[in-house]
């Protein structure tokens, strides 16, 4: 097996470049299109949440799986980018390190917020989608699949989702909490229907708001989560009159660019004359022009802002990060393992059945040959040559399975090149 991972996420990417490279649910369908136009031979996944952009690829045959820096072109050209654009701020893994990587993503390990619930229902999405794109992906399934569990194993093993926070819980529960001392009192405008829109009315309910509404450009959803939390549908033609008026915003829709600009928002800074507002903007890409942070009595956090209270939500947890970190080590090693064992698997069946063509070509031009030889003989024979092929195959073979239970699968390659085998 031959995996790829290229992206970007919040350890080593700021927002401005997440968003550049976020992908909508939309628009991943299109780009795996695309992808299995250009490369027909491999297997790709788009993995795109406000915090990341990963775009793995796996084949069988190292020669059919696109490069680092083909898979890095192919995302930039997507975005309508350079690679020089993007370059420095991507990461990429091979193989091991790519199944680790992904394991650990999964798992919740390498979120802002660890032990957040929302990522495994998005690598699950991802998946569903790239199955979707292309029912006939062996190794994404196995790789997915194997995600999957690990990620339900380290959840039911550790207490890294115990007590767990979110997003939206550090944005309400911390950040709310500095600007405003109680929610009850507050006109609360919910930008987005979504999930993550779901979730922060969870804690904004908890918490004390009282006085919800809801916008949305699809008005049925904006209704369904008004009822689910008694509150009341807005019209997004309205937007500017509802953020007039506002106390606490909080918008995590999924539009390409921003839904309020800085011109759209002089309006609201006149008719609001000074009022302090608090803008929780927990979308990729923002929907807030990042000026308008620079108002009087305008207080915009973006999800970059939440980094530094997600740094203490990580220390707290760490505790649990050896206990977690081994699964992942261990499930890690047991995967390439078996990828090991199925291998040499198959390559020890090809060995044979050369060795057992070789010996059949020679058994039979010697029978041909000889003369006055009872079944009883020929049966001796056949079974002299059987031995001898067992020998001679034997020590080859004992290494190989050895080679592969220590987890070196060195000898693999080795013995496809010394009898010509294929993969």
């Amino acid at each position: 097996m031959n995996l790829q991972v290229v992206g970007c996420s919040h350890h080593q990417s700021n927002v401005a470049i997440r968003e550049r490279l976020s992908f909508t649910e939309q628009q991943v369908r299109p780009f795996l299109d695309l992808f299995y136009h250009q490369f027909p031979k491999s297997e790709a996944v788009l993995l795109s949440t406000c915090n990341r952009t990963e775009f793995y690829a796996a084949a069988e045959n190292p020669e059919l799986i696109p490069s680092k820096q083909e898979m890095i072109k192919f995302l930039a050209q997507q975005r309508g980018l350079s690679i020089a654009d993007i370059n420095a701020d991507l990461f990429a893994h091979s193989n091991q390190k790519a199944i680790e990587h992904l394991f650990n993503v999964a798992a919740s390990l390498d979120s802002m917020v660890v032990g957040e619930a929302q990522i495994l229902s998005q690598v699950k999405k991802a998946y569903q989608i790239a199955i979707e794109s292309n029912d006939s992906i062996p190794l994404t399934h196995q790789v997915f699949q194997s995600a999957i569990r690990v990620a339900r194993r380290v959840s039911n093993e550790t207490d890294i989702h115990a007590n767990r926070v979110s997003v939206p819980s550090v944005a309400i529960g911390v950040l709310a909490k500095q600007i405003f001392e109680r929610l009850d009192n507050k006109k609360i405008l919910i930008v987005g229907a979504g999930e993550m829109a779901e979730e922060t009315l969870k804690y904004v309910v908890t918490g004390g708001g009282k006085d919800i509404r809801i916008t949305n450009r699809t008005e049925s959803k904006a209704r369904e989560l008004a009822k689910q939390f008694n509150g009341r549908v807005c019209e997004w033609t309205n937007l500017k009159e509802e953020l007039a008026t506002a106390d606490l915003v909080v918008s995590t829709t999924g539009a390409t660019e921003p839904i309020v600009t800085s011109e759209m928002f002089d309006h609201v800074e006149k008719v609001r004359e000074q009022k302090p507002i608090l803008i929780l903007d927990l979308a990729i890409p923002r929907d807030f022009a990042a000026d308008i942070g620079e108002r009087l009595n305008v207080y915009l956090y973006t999800l970059d802002d939440l980094q530094k209270e997600c740094e203490l939500n990580r220390e707290s947890r760490e505790s649990e990060y050896p206990k977690a970190a081994k699964i992942i080590t261990q499930e890690t090693n047991a995967f390439f393992a078996d990828v090991r064992r199925r291998s040499s698997g198959s390559t020890i069946a090809q060995l044979r059945q050369q060795a057992d063509k070789a010996k059949n070509v020679e058994l039979d031009r010697l029978m041909n040959r000889i003369e006055g030889v009872s079944e009883k003989q020929k049966k001796e024979i056949e079974q002299s040559f059987n031995r001898l092929v067992n020998k001679i195959l034997h020590p080859p073979l004992k290494s190989l399975r050895d080679d592969t239970s220590n987890g070196s699968g060195s000898l693999l390659d080795a013995l496809k090149k010394l009898f010509q085998l294929g993969d």
